[in-house]
């Protein structure tokens, strides 16, 4: 829910669309992207429910919902990692690296990353960055608060079932876990469809240092991964199959 509504408010930017039509490009894309790199079919798939002249600009805004929601991954997955290492024994590292200077170096990623995307949409000149360069704030701030929201979802997703399978963890020490897990599981490219395994292995040895078992937690990833990426591209599908070229602009 809250990815289509990011999504209708990005592209609404340049030509309205209701919440209908942004279900309809948001499964519709997901369902596409499951078979490549990092989801990077999504792209291009959702470039294709507009015309022509307005694919390039889409394609644009599509960076900027996942770089928002790489951000508050990161961010939030920098802060639960280093609190898990002053809690807990996370033998990632030699005991010689200081966790501060961890942190700083994942934080200094991130302000890098909106640095350099600012200094790109300053510098050059062509019509997409200008496209980029005059998006309202608002928009920025509202795919930001979305995608917040979004991350939120996900990680009180995962404290419910903790709680339904018996595993006494509080919301705090939940919450690092999770933000650790999502942060390590995010740095290593993978196919959409994978990704149960790649969270799964990396949920495993966390919560494993925690001394929880591992049944639950595999369980548990596999559920997270049925009804938040399974379900949806299964619907998506449906939304492929009926997929007409649009004539004139796009609306539904």
């Amino acid at each position: 829910m809250f990815e289509i509504y990011k999504w209708q408010g990005l592209a609404s930017s340049i030509q309205p669309i209701s919440a209908k039509a942004s279900a309809e490009q948001t499964l519709g894309s997901l369902a596409a992207s499951l078979l490549t790199p990092n989801r990077i079919g999504e792209y291009g798939a959702k470039a294709i429910y507009f015309n022509p002249p307005l694919r390039k600009r889409i394609m644009a805004l599509n960076l900027i919902g996942n770089l928002s929601q790489m951000c508050i991954t990161t961010i939030f997955g920098a802060i639960g990692l280093y609190l898990f290492a002053i809690l807990y024994d996370l033998p990632l590292v030699s005991n010689n690296l200081k966790w501060p200077l961890l942190l700083i170096i994942l934080v200094g990623c991130v302000l890098g990353l909106l640095i350099g995307l600012k200094k790109l949409i300053t510098t050059k000149q062509s019509k997409t960055v200008q496209f980029l360069r005059e998006l309202p704030k608002l928009v920025f701030l509202k795919t930001l608060g979305l995608s917040f929201l979004r991350y939120a979802s996900f990680s009180i997703q995962w404290y419910v079932l903790l709680s339904l399978f018996g595993i006494s963890l509080s919301f705090e020490n939940a919450m690092i876990v999770v933000s650790s897990m999502y942060l390590l599981a995010s740095i290593i490219p993978s196919f959409a469809i994978f990704d149960v395994i790649i969270k799964g292995g990396v949920a495993v040895y966390l919560f494993g240092l925690l001394r929880v078992p591992e049944l639950p937690i595999l369980i548990i990833t596999t559920l997270m991964w049925i009804l938040n990426l399974a379900i949806p591209a299964i619907i998506g599908s449906y939304f492929v199959l009926i997929f007409k070229q649009p004539k004139t602009e796009y609306s539904l």
